[in-house]
């Protein structure tokens, strides 16, 4: 791959326009989204999407996120259900990704669904991701723009730590409040959770009123961040420590002695805004053997955990 000159661009309506431009022109624009930083390219343009795969390391078969303006731009590519227009309307802007049929005159890039017949599609909840996404007025297929596996970026220096060199820009707007990736559901037949994320389960199986299916385990993903192996650090990661091994650096979490804490007050918002933080932080330090104090299963510590089981798998 060639390298490129990666710029650090601002927010003003000159370095988005900027970037709408690079965009226009089949390039890599890293952008803030209140999840996660994500690495951009025009949805239907199959040279642009193949950049991020290469750009990212990713393997092909893993799909992408498409992310629009308004409900109104998503119906242009996909065909919403009841229980899709339900939680549309709940969650949307919002960290909610939803799995749909994807219209046959949509012409969205086959590199972005994988070869599959549906689309994840969102709209980010970002003043910075939504200009952008006005401004470019196309759909942005977006994984987070980090290499792939490794730990998701919040910060724009995250980005250029893992990509520069390899994308043409980085819009900084500041961390990402939320700091974990989209809760995924599939709207395709019976309602499924394919990812936890930064919509809590509960909430969305209260506005549905029934139990989700989960199917957030695959071989052949249908959706990001089902890889068994995924946010990985460069240590070994070991999960529920209740007590240091040989050589540990503990990541913890509530009142315990630790340099590094996802959150002192045991706030699980709190640790999930610092979750990727704190790993990068580890990296940068040379850590090699990352012991995590428990974390509750309960609300955005299931999204939590998952990413932490993920990042302890055996790696590929």
């Amino acid at each position: 791959m060639t390298s490129k000159k990666t710029q650090m661009l601002g927010t003003t309506p000159q370095d988005i326009a900027q970037a709408a431009s690079i965009l226009s022109a089949g390039g890599l624009i890293a952008f803030p989204t209140e999840t996660v930083y994500g690495l951009g390219a025009d949805a239907r343009d199959d040279t642009a999407v193949a950049q991020i795969y290469a750009a990212k390391g990713r393997p092909s078969f893993n799909p992408l996120i498409a992310h629009v303006a308004d409900a109104e731009t998503a119906e242009r590519y996909v065909a919403y259900n009841d229980v899709a227009l339900r939680l549309a309307q709940a969650f949307w802007p919002g960290a909610l990704t939803l799995v749909l049929p994807l219209k046959p005159e949509a012409k969205i890039s086959k590199l972005v669904t994988a070869g599959l017949e549906t689309l994840a599609i969102r709209i980010p909840d970002h003043p910075v991701g939504q200009t952008l996404l006005k401004a470019a007025d196309m759909p942005i297929a977006a994984p987070s723009a980090n290499p792939s596996g490794r730990v998701s970026p919040t910060t724009a220096d995250h980005v250029l730590a893992g990509l520069t060199g390899k994308i043409d820009a980085v819009i900084d707007g500041g961390a990402c409040p939320v700091g974990l990736e989209s809760t995924i559901i599939s709207c395709v037949g019976t309602p499924k959770l394919l990812r936890a994320g930064g919509v809590l389960l509960e909430a969305i199986e209260a506005c549905l009123g029934i139990v989700l299916q989960k199917e957030e385990d695959a071989e052949t993903p249908t959706a990001p961040g089902q890889l068994a192996s995924h946010y990985a650090p460069l240590g070994e990661v070991r999960l529920n420590a209740e007590s240091l091994e040989a050589n540990e650096t503990l990541l913890g979490f509530g009142p315990v002695e630790a340099d590094y804490n996802l959150s002192r007050a045991g706030d699980l918002t709190e640790a999930a805004a610092n979750l990727f933080d704190c790993l990068h932080q580890l990296d940068r330090a040379g850590v090699t053997k990352i012991a995590v104090s428990p974390i509750p299963q309960t609300g955005l510590g299931a999204a939590i955990n998952d990413r932490l089981k993920r990042a302890a798998a055996p790696r590929p």
